[in-house]
């Protein structure tokens, strides 16, 4: 606790936010004062300061690091400072959980010491309140801080934040078994390409195209069979294991390659083989990956400065401590620590000095890491930045990459029919392409959509103009189905705390984890517009490596198609010469 009095040569104004005018002080001699108390939101110890501080003081003003929608949340108000339209668009849902990370962690700890997370502003605004005191919020608003936060981070950090969230709530084995799958969907089209030159052969490729039927068979009989007896996570681990084991066996004695030889096509073939091979692989480095890392995590030794388990309540308000984690940060992200730490000390000191400068006393509480910098610029006022510079959306930085990219695809695509219509090809050529194109996006979405839960008529509007958005970089066909989803569906920042209910739920299995996280309605919109995306996404890629070059022979193959582009390309730039010199 400091006080820090005295005033600056900024014009007086009263605090922005307030919940109360101030009605005592303020005479605005710029004689009033300020005493900072740092505490940590989860700590009973800075319940007590706070509330002694307070009935000691006596100031005309006590101030929170509080925005005004976390005040309402605080007081049982409905919370409507996340709107769900944004959710739905860009880079907002990774800011969601950029601020559902910094919310969880909080809750951990508020379960650590058995206190509710933000006790110290609740004391301190029922103090005031008791002793008919002003409150002034004085925090920046959430959303202008979890956006500057994000945009602010590069794309490395940004990975290990959410690599982050993933193990700390999910068991390593989880992660590395998604990582992996992850990894082999993006493995098995370059198998398909260019497994050849490896030593990927037809012969192969059929084999293990019939393991993969076998896995996959094995598992859906195993799965229905054990609904007589069988948990659900029973169910699902006895499937997996079953299906695989049935897989690799049937792959490495061929036991179904005259099947897959007879019923199924050389394009089946090579685009079912090559993923079972891409997946394969993926998942076995994920599974080797996650036991290594199991082991570091029990023989590496105990971190430097522990996890929440090894903090003590001292620890919490501890200076030292806190300026430690802080400069831990920072390191870890510079401009993130920026956005989250250095811009909320400079808006909140703002604030501060500008109730000071209007005579008021005030009492300030704030998180313990904050403390040093909101008292630094309370000694020297003019090393504040501009309010200016701490408000309003912050822009990424470095080059557009995303959308420059986005906008290559749409001219690619757009341009690839309209070079092969003015080389002569067929319309009936290119109405079958268009059609594989709308009907393997429109399929791939509406699948991913419903296996996200997302209702009937929400999947089929995604899954119908999946084709369109997948060329638009401005648009998603995840968006589409989240607005449809959003009329069944209420969702509110409230969703969050019982998200951090369920993960901390230790009585629940993985399978009744996932479903009773499906139920919140904020969790569900999320996951049914991210995996409508990823459907459309997996459609293309999949359109292009496959698709495209196996209709290709319809027209000469590869090479035919190229040297029409190229016919098109010259037959067009010979229109554009007569239309600009009129036929001269």
């Amino acid at each position: 606790m400091t006080e820090t009095p005295g005033g600056s040569d900024g014009e007086a104004t009263p605090a922005s936010g307030a919940v109360g005018a101030p009605s005592d002080g303020g005479d605005g001699d710029g004689d009033g004062s300020v005493t900072v108390v740092g505490t940590a939101h989860v700590s009973e110890q800075s319940v007590d300061e706070v509330e002694e501080t307070i009935e000691r003081e006596r100031p005309d003003v006590v101030a929170v690091e509080l925005d005004e929608g976390r005040y309402r949340q605080m007081n049982g108000e409905s919370p409507d400072d996340l709107d769900a339209g944004d959710l739905l668009r860009g880079n907002t849902v990774f800011q969601f959980l950029a601020y559902w990370m910094l919310s969880y962690v909080q809750t951990q700890l508020g379960d650590r010491f058995d206190i509710e997370p933000g006790a110290d502003m609740r004391a301190a605004i029922d103090v005031a309140e008791g002793l008919g005191i002003d409150v002034a919020l004085v925090d920046r608003d959430i959303q202008t801080t979890i956006q500057r936060f994000w945009a602010r981070m590069t794309v490395t950090e940004k990975l290990r934040m959410v690599g982050g969230l993933a193990f700390g709530v999910t068991d390593s084995r989880v992660v590395g078994v998604l990582v992996g799958l992850f990894v082999g969907i993006l493995a098995g089209p370059v198998i398909g390409l260019f497994g050849g030159s490896v030593g990927v052969t037809d012969a192969i490729l059929t084999s293990v195209t019939g393991g993969v039927l076998a896995a996959v068979g094995v598992a859906i009989v195993v799965d229905q069979v054990g609904k007589v007896a069988l948990s659900p996570d029973g169910r699902l681990f006895a499937a997996a294991g079953l299906g695989v084991t049935a897989g690799i066996a049937a792959a490495a004695v061929g036991a179904l390659d005259g099947v897959v030889a007879t019923y199924l096509g050389g394009f089946a073939v090579t685009a079912i083989g090559s993923l079972g091979l891409g997946i394969s692989l993926g998942l076995t480095l994920g599974v080797l990956a996650s036991l290594a890392m199991g082991v570091v995590g029990r023989d590496g030794g105990e971190p430097e400065h522990g996890g929440i388990e090894e903090l003590g309540m001292e620890d919490l308000t501890d200076t030292d401590v806190v300026t430690m984690m802080m400069e831990e940060f920072r390191q870890f992200s510079p401009g993130g620590a920026e956005a989250l730490i250095d811009e909320r000390d400079a808006f909140i000191a703002h604030r501060l000095v500008a109730l000071r400068d209007a005579g008021y006393d005030v009492v300030a509480v704030v998180g313990a890491g904050h403390r040093a910098g909101i008292e630094g610029y309370l000694t020297d006022p003019a090393s504040l930045p501009p309010m200016e510079d701490l408000v309003g959306k912050e822009r990424g930085r470095g080059l557009p990459w995303k959308k420059a990219i986005g906008y290559a695809i749409t001219v690619g695509f757009v341009g690839f029919f309209v070079l092969l219509a003015l080389a002569g090809v067929e319309n009936a050529f290119l109405f079958r392409l268009f059609g594989a194109w709308f009907l393997i996006n429109g399929a791939f979405a509406f699948a991913f959509a419903k296996l996200a839960g997302a209702r009937w008529t929400s999947a089929g509007v995604g899954g119908a103009v999946a084709w369109m958005t997948s060329i638009n970089p401005v648009l998603a066909p995840g968006w589409f189905t989240g607005y449809v989803e959003l009329r069944s569906l209420t969702v509110n920042v409230g969703d969050i705390g019982r998200l951090n209910d369920l993960l901390s739920d230790e009585t629940l299995s993985p399978s009744d984890l996932v479903s009773s996280m499906l139920d919140v309605p904020l969790f569900k919109l999320i996951v049914v517009v991210a995996m409508t995306n990823i459907g459309s996404i997996v459609a293309s890629f999949l359109f292009a490596v496959y698709v495209i070059p196996a209709m290709f022979g319809d027209v000469g193959g590869v090479d035919e198609v190229g040297r029409l582009m190229i016919e098109g390309a010259r037959t067009g730039a010979e229109f554009l010469r007569n239309l600009i010199t009129g036929g001269a």
